[in-house]
């Protein structure tokens, strides 16, 4: 419906043969879709992200909001797997001991204070008395 839209970046009415349309009610000039944070024009050929009425690039909205590891505070990728503690999420590699350092895996008995994850070694048995888990040997 060119001349009736209103473009959510510029406020203007979009008289152009073609607007893009973000979401069912934000509409913008070709040339007015842009990231709000490294001014990347956003296309067809570009995902889009909204935050507060405002569009950012895949990149940015990330980097900006997107959830970080709690140990290097790097934000995640798709394809990054990830360990879980808690509320905090860290990459497999910064999933470690605070004291020596060894990479702790799925199964491993660990401690979480404040941010510091403590192996079993470090972190000492469970303060219940009650046998701590071991990870089973590898087949």
């Amino acid at each position: 419906r060119p001349g009736l839209a209103l473009c959510a970046g510029c406020g203007g009415r979009i008289q152009d043969p073609f607007l893009l349309r973000v979401s069912p009610d934000l509409e913008w000039h070709v040339a007015c879709l842009k990231c709000a944070e490294c001014g990347q024009p956003l296309d067809e050929t570009c995902t889009c992200f909204l935050r507060d009425g405002k569009a950012y690039c895949k990149r940015d909205y990330s980097r900006l909001f997107g959830i970080k590891c709690a140990q290097c505070r790097a934000a995640f990728s798709s394809s990054d797997l990830v360990m879980r503690a808690r509320d905090h999420v860290y990459h497999l590699e910064c999933f470690r001991c605070a004291a020596c350092g060894r990479q702790l895996l799925p199964g491993d008995q660990f401690c979480l204070r404040e941010r510091d994850l403590l192996c079993r070694a470090d972190h000492g048995p469970p303060p219940d008395g009650t046998a701590a888990r071991e990870r089973p040997p590898a087949p």
